[in-house]
């Protein structure tokens, strides 16, 4: 029974293909993306002493992550529309809030000028004395 001879080009292409996949932020089999050397060897895929004997490698991507204080860009752009959205939203809020003060303002308006109305239709039906005149015939023309 032979081992299997390992690629080392290849093994270094897929730690060199992983690190860009997590620093980009768009990692393919690592379910978190987090900027860590565990995650790392889940995204290449291979054994953990593998990724271990490149050790430049693993050095390369601490720098990078390092450089990009711990943030993918890919995060790092929904992090920022996440922001603008939650200072869009706090201003509708405000906005509604305005909205609703003047709508209660004119509901309560609305109540007490139909409260006037209908006083003012009770007084004149209590105090109309009106006097009917009587309906003049027409008269038929000669």
């Amino acid at each position: 029974m032979s081992r299997r001879h390992r690629d080392r080009a290849a093994e270094r292409a897929a730690i060199v293909a992983a690190t860009e996949r997590l620093v980009a932020g768009t990692p393919v089999h690592s379910a978190r993306g987090k900027l860590t050397q565990t995650e790392l060897i889940v995204e290449s895929q291979l054994r953990r002493d593998v990724v271990y004997e490149n050790r430049d490698l693993i050095d390369a991507f601490k720098a990078q992550v390092k450089a990009q204080h711990n943030i993918p860009g890919a995060t790092q752009a929904v992090i920022d529309q996440r922001d603008r959205l939650a200072a869009k939203n706090a201003n509708l809020k405000d906005e509604l809030a305005r909205e609703r003060d003047v709508t209660a303002a004119l509901r309560r308006l609305a109540a007490e000028l139909s409260l006037q109305l209908d006083q003012a239709q009770q007084g004149l039906a209590t105090t109309a004395t009106v006097t009917r005149l009587a309906t003049r015939r027409a008269r038929p023309r000669s």
